[in-house]
Protein backbone atom coordinates (compact mmCIF):
# COMPACT_ATOMS: atom_id res chain seq x y z
CA UNK A 1 0.00 0.00 0.00
CA UNK A 2 2.76 2.47 0.95
CA UNK A 3 4.67 1.68 -2.26
CA UNK A 4 1.61 2.65 -4.31
CA UNK A 5 1.25 5.93 -2.41
CA UNK A 6 4.86 6.83 -3.20
CA UNK A 7 5.04 5.40 -6.72
CA UNK A 8 1.97 7.23 -8.05
CA UNK A 9 3.17 10.78 -7.23
CA UNK A 10 6.67 9.94 -8.46
CA UNK A 11 5.27 8.62 -11.74
CA UNK A 12 3.15 11.76 -12.13
CA UNK A 13 6.07 14.07 -11.45
CA UNK A 14 8.31 12.07 -13.78
CA UNK A 15 5.77 12.20 -16.57
CA UNK A 16 5.47 15.98 -16.13
CA UNK A 17 9.25 16.35 -16.40
CA UNK A 18 9.40 14.16 -19.53
CA UNK A 19 6.34 15.76 -21.14
CA UNK A 20 8.14 19.07 -21.46
CA UNK A 21 10.04 17.64 -24.42
CA UNK A 22 13.54 19.04 -24.68
CA UNK A 23 15.97 18.64 -21.81
CA UNK A 24 16.15 21.74 -19.66
CA UNK A 25 18.98 24.15 -20.38
CA UNK A 26 21.87 23.92 -17.97
CA UNK A 27 21.72 26.54 -15.26
CA UNK A 28 25.37 25.99 -14.52
CA UNK A 29 27.83 28.21 -16.31
CA UNK A 30 31.58 27.99 -16.02
CA UNK A 31 33.80 31.07 -16.03
CA UNK A 32 36.94 30.09 -17.90
CA UNK A 33 40.18 31.97 -18.36
CA UNK A 34 42.55 31.32 -21.23
CA UNK A 35 45.53 33.57 -20.62
CA UNK A 36 44.14 37.10 -20.73
CA UNK A 37 40.80 36.04 -22.26
CA UNK A 38 37.84 35.34 -19.98
CA UNK A 39 34.85 33.50 -21.40
CA UNK A 40 31.73 31.79 -20.10
CA UNK A 41 30.62 28.34 -21.18
CA UNK A 42 28.22 25.55 -20.26
CA UNK A 43 31.14 23.15 -20.81
CA UNK A 44 33.66 22.80 -17.99
CA UNK A 45 37.25 23.91 -18.50
CA UNK A 46 40.43 23.59 -16.48
CA UNK A 47 40.34 25.88 -13.44
CA UNK A 48 36.75 26.95 -14.14
CA UNK A 49 34.72 28.85 -11.58
CA UNK A 50 31.19 27.45 -11.35
CA UNK A 51 28.38 30.03 -11.56
CA UNK A 52 24.66 29.47 -11.00
CA UNK A 53 22.55 31.47 -13.45
CA UNK A 54 18.99 30.87 -12.33
CA UNK A 55 16.76 33.22 -14.36
CA UNK A 56 14.37 35.70 -12.81
CA UNK A 57 10.70 34.79 -12.57
CA UNK A 58 8.78 37.71 -13.96
CA UNK A 59 8.37 41.34 -13.17
CA UNK A 60 6.17 42.22 -10.23
CA UNK A 61 7.05 45.71 -9.00
CA UNK A 62 6.47 47.99 -11.96
CA UNK A 63 2.78 47.14 -12.47
CA UNK A 64 1.82 45.89 -9.03
CA UNK A 65 0.65 42.56 -10.47
CA UNK A 66 2.50 39.39 -11.25
CA UNK A 67 3.61 39.04 -14.86
CA UNK A 68 4.64 35.45 -15.55
CA UNK A 69 5.29 33.64 -18.81
CA UNK A 70 4.06 30.14 -19.58
CA UNK A 71 7.44 28.56 -18.88
CA UNK A 72 7.61 30.10 -15.41
CA UNK A 73 3.97 29.17 -14.73
CA UNK A 74 4.75 25.55 -15.70
CA UNK A 75 7.80 25.58 -13.43
CA UNK A 76 5.69 26.94 -10.55
CA UNK A 77 3.09 24.19 -11.05
CA UNK A 78 5.83 21.54 -10.96
CA UNK A 79 7.20 23.07 -7.75
CA UNK A 80 3.73 23.10 -6.15
CA UNK A 81 3.26 19.44 -7.06
CA UNK A 82 6.70 18.60 -5.65
CA UNK A 83 5.92 20.47 -2.43
CA UNK A 84 2.60 18.63 -2.17
CA UNK A 85 4.18 15.18 -2.44
CA UNK A 86 7.32 16.01 -0.44
CA UNK A 87 6.00 14.18 2.66
CA UNK A 88 5.84 11.01 0.55
CA UNK A 89 9.07 11.39 -1.43
CA UNK A 90 11.27 13.41 0.92
CA UNK A 91 12.59 15.30 -2.13
CA UNK A 92 12.75 19.04 -2.72
CA UNK A 93 11.33 20.39 -6.01
CA UNK A 94 14.84 20.53 -7.48
CA UNK A 95 15.64 16.96 -6.39
CA UNK A 96 12.34 15.68 -7.81
CA UNK A 97 12.97 17.49 -11.09
CA UNK A 98 16.44 15.96 -11.28
CA UNK A 99 15.01 12.54 -10.45
CA UNK A 100 12.50 12.88 -13.29
CA UNK A 101 15.20 13.82 -15.81
CA UNK A 102 17.47 11.00 -14.70
CA UNK A 103 14.78 8.33 -15.14
CA UNK A 104 15.48 8.60 -18.86
CA UNK A 105 19.09 7.48 -18.31
CA UNK A 106 20.26 3.87 -18.17
CA UNK A 107 20.68 2.22 -14.79
CA UNK A 108 24.47 2.39 -15.05
CA UNK A 109 24.34 6.10 -15.91
CA UNK A 110 22.00 6.79 -12.99
CA UNK A 111 24.39 5.01 -10.64
CA UNK A 112 27.35 6.94 -12.05
CA UNK A 113 25.43 10.21 -11.61
CA UNK A 114 24.76 9.41 -7.95
CA UNK A 115 28.49 8.78 -7.42
CA UNK A 116 29.32 12.05 -9.18
CA UNK A 117 26.78 13.88 -6.99
CA UNK A 118 28.98 12.93 -4.03
CA UNK A 119 32.39 13.27 -5.72
CA UNK A 120 31.93 16.74 -7.24
CA UNK A 121 31.39 18.70 -4.00
CA UNK A 122 34.39 16.94 -2.42
CA UNK A 123 36.55 17.78 -5.47
CA UNK A 124 35.38 21.42 -5.37
CA UNK A 125 36.28 21.59 -1.68
CA UNK A 126 39.68 20.04 -2.40
CA UNK A 127 40.27 22.70 -5.07
CA UNK A 128 39.52 25.48 -2.58
CA UNK A 129 41.86 23.89 -0.01
CA UNK A 130 44.71 23.14 -2.44
CA UNK A 131 48.03 24.75 -1.61
CA UNK A 132 50.84 25.07 -4.07
CA UNK A 133 50.75 25.17 -7.84
CA UNK A 134 51.22 21.45 -8.50
CA UNK A 135 48.53 20.40 -5.99
CA UNK A 136 46.12 23.00 -7.37
CA UNK A 137 46.69 21.85 -10.95
CA UNK A 138 46.16 18.20 -9.99
CA UNK A 139 42.89 18.94 -8.17
CA UNK A 140 41.67 21.17 -11.00
CA UNK A 141 42.39 18.42 -13.53
CA UNK A 142 40.48 15.87 -11.42
CA UNK A 143 37.58 18.31 -11.03
CA UNK A 144 37.54 18.97 -14.79
CA UNK A 145 37.33 15.24 -15.51
CA UNK A 146 34.47 14.79 -13.03
CA UNK A 147 32.55 17.76 -14.49
CA UNK A 148 33.04 16.48 -18.04
CA UNK A 149 31.82 13.04 -17.03
CA UNK A 150 28.78 14.64 -15.33
CA UNK A 151 27.99 16.54 -18.52
CA UNK A 152 28.66 13.59 -20.87
CA UNK A 153 26.36 11.34 -18.85
CA UNK A 154 23.64 14.07 -18.94
CA UNK A 155 23.29 13.98 -15.15
CA UNK A 156 21.79 17.49 -15.11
Amino acid sequence: MRFTLIALPLALATSLAIADGLPPPSRTVFKCEDGKITYYSDSPCLGAKKLDVTPTRGMNKSTGRELVGTDVAREQRHEQLADGIKPLTGMSPQQLDQFGRRTQLSGEAQQACRKLDQALPMAEQAERAAQGTSELQATQLRLLRLRQQFRDLRCQ
